[in-house]
Formats: structure tokens, sequence, C-alpha cells
């Protein structure tokens, strides 16, 4: 091969590496490393109207879409894996798809930047496209803001 060939095949390569890393960043603004560790965070919305973040389960980097509108915290079976959950019991439920069996388990804890709940418990739903739901029985235990495509979560003290 050809050094004029090999020059092009690297300069292709990073433009593909810089796109993805551009729309990594637009749909999900939120990475780890940027919410720091104040007992209140602040996400944006993605490109898509979600609220999507990178999130420690049990301690263990997650991607995470959060959603006010969801009862629990459900999780793929996939991740359930990697986060090496246990069911507990299995429980029919309804959702937006309709009606799916879950399996009923407890998460040490979830932590979004410095904002922490403890001994939380969610739902491993095999069906789930994604990684993990992240609905009320974290967000209520906290104070939630939206506003202007911003979501704050703050951690309040009981």
């Amino acid at each position: 091969m050809s050094s004029g060939k090999i020059t092009l095949a690297v300069i292709w390569i990073a433009l593909a590496a810089v796109l993805f890393y551009l729309a990594d960043s637009a749909l999900n603004p939120n990475k780890l490393h940027l919410l720091g560790e104040d007992r209140t965070v602040v996400l944006q919305r993605g490109l898509d109207g979600h609220y999507r973040a990178e999130a420690l389960i049990n301690g263990i980097k997650v991607n995470v879409m959060v959603d006010t509108g969801a009862t629990g915290v459900a999780i793929s079976q996939q991740v359930a894996d990697r986060l090496n959950l246990q069911s507990r019991t299995a429980v029919r439920t309804q959702t937006a798809n309709g009606e799916s069996i879950g399996y009923m388990t407890r998460l040490d804890s979830i932590r979004i930047g410095g904002v922490e709940a403890r001994d939380v418990s969610a739902m491993i739903a095999p069906g789930l496209g994604g990684d993990v739901l992240l609905g009320m029985s974290f967000l209520g235990r906290m104070d939630v803001r939206l506003y202007q495509g911003s979501m704050t979560i703050r951690q309040v003290e009981h």
C-alpha cells in the first residue's frame, strides 16, 4: 500500500472518530467527569429531548436516562449481569409498551455527580432497550427542577 493511501486512510479514521465524539457529546452531554462532586448536579437535555447521564451504580459506571415520569429504576438484563445483580421476586408490570415481567432487586447506591442515594429499589427489565431508566425511586429522594433545557437535581438532607 502506498504512503498516500495510508495517509488518506488515517485521515478518514480520524474524521470518523471526531464525528463519533461530537455525536456522542450532543446526545449525552452529561459525562461523569464533567458533573463534579457538588451535592447539586445540573444535567443538560440532549438533542433527542432526553436527559441522559453517566452515573455510578454500586460503584460501576453506567449510562442512564433520567425520567421523572418513571415510577422506579429499571435496569436492562445486560447491565444487571454486569453489576452482578440478583433477582428477588418476579413481578408483572405495565409499561408504555404493554405488560411485561420484571425482577425486583435493591441497589447499594446510585450516584450522579455528588448526588447519591443508598438502598434504592430497582427492577431488572429483561426487555428494556438501552441501559438504565432512572425514575422516581431515586429522584423522589431529591429536589428535582426542570427549566429551559436543564434538569437540576439537588441532594436533600433527611
